[in-house]
């Protein structure tokens, strides 16, 4: 009967996912069955902890958070948890030993989203990495499955690839966290004046995330490399939208990618994997 308990928890890991982002739960379905409930296991994680500092504003969010610090912790040592994203997420630390700084990394920018509102560059990627770098490494180790040499190889471009995705979301988000966060994560940029310049050095600083990305992806094992590639098309195909307006208007509005375009970069990418290009 455990492993009745074991899969229910996961299917609330992966039912998160799937609420929370169609784009990433359809990109990890191209993975290898063998590494997608671990990656939803990941992503349950970050979402709910994410969720905590994003949206419970009538709550005592630093109590919560620290609360479910704890808790993360505790599972991960006791090998079991009645919290089931806490649950299918520990198993996945302990089965692909992932590393405890990752997560402690990932805490502390969570923690510093409850009080800071604007950032400094060594502030900045401070929080890049723990928000968004680590949750990159975190997948590698499920990637790698035990390959040391290989994680180490390939660790730099998953921190990039994290990092491409991270900015590009803060790109779309502005209205949301300036607006209603009233955040400010570029360093040195004033919303109330965000001019094309302001707009154009953090896109070539995402563009050079990207590139890195690219060349670890080609490098990854078949069993990851299909889901990584398209899950890199996807905010690549959002990078480029977001270029072609003008900085009023991603101000206003959430530029989003349509699902018919989404499925056009799956048969795409389909396509190139068939060809062995990827």
């Amino acid at each position: 009967m455990l492993h009745l308990f074991h899969t229910a928890c996961e299917e609330c890991s992966r039912l998160v996912t799937e609420r929370y982002s169609t784009s990433f739960s359809s990109a990890i379905r191209l993975l290898h069955k063998e590494l997608r409930q671990p990656v939803f296991n990941i992503y349950g994680f970050v979402r709910f902890t994410d969720e905590i500092v994003d949206t419970f504003h009538d709550y005592d969010k630093a109590t919560l958070l620290a609360q479910f610090k704890k808790e993360t912790y505790e599972a991960i040592e006791r090998g079991i948890s009645l919290n089931p994203i806490l649950h299918s997420f520990q198993q996945t630390v302990n089965t692909y030993n992932i590393d405890h700084s990752l997560i402690d990394a990932f805490f502390h920018s969570m923690e510093m989203d409850l009080t800071n509102k604007a950032y400094d560059c060594e502030g900045y990627k401070e929080y890049i990495y723990g928000s968004a770098e680590v949750v990159g490494l975190m997948c590698l180790y499920v990637f790698c499955e035990g390959k040391q040499e290989l994680y180490d190889k390939l660790k730099d471009s998953a921190r990039s690839l994290g990092a491409a995705f991270q900015k590009v979301n803060f790109l779309r988000d502005i209205k949301a966290d300036f607006n209603g966060l009233s955040r400010v994560y570029f360093p040195g940029c004033d919303f109330n004046n965000f001019t094309p310049r302001d707009k154009q050095q953090i896109e070539e600083d995402i563009h050079q995330d990207f590139n890195e990305a690219y060349k670890g992806i080609l490098q990854l094992p078949l069993k990851a490399r299909f889901g990584v590639y398209v899950a890199y098309k996807y905010y690549l195909s959002l990078f480029r939208k977001i270029k072609k307006v003008h900085p009023e208007s991603v101000l206003e509005q959430r530029i989003r990618i349509p699902n018919y375009y989404k499925a056009m970069i799956i048969l795409r990418a389909g396509v190139k994997n068939q060809l062995r290009l990827i």
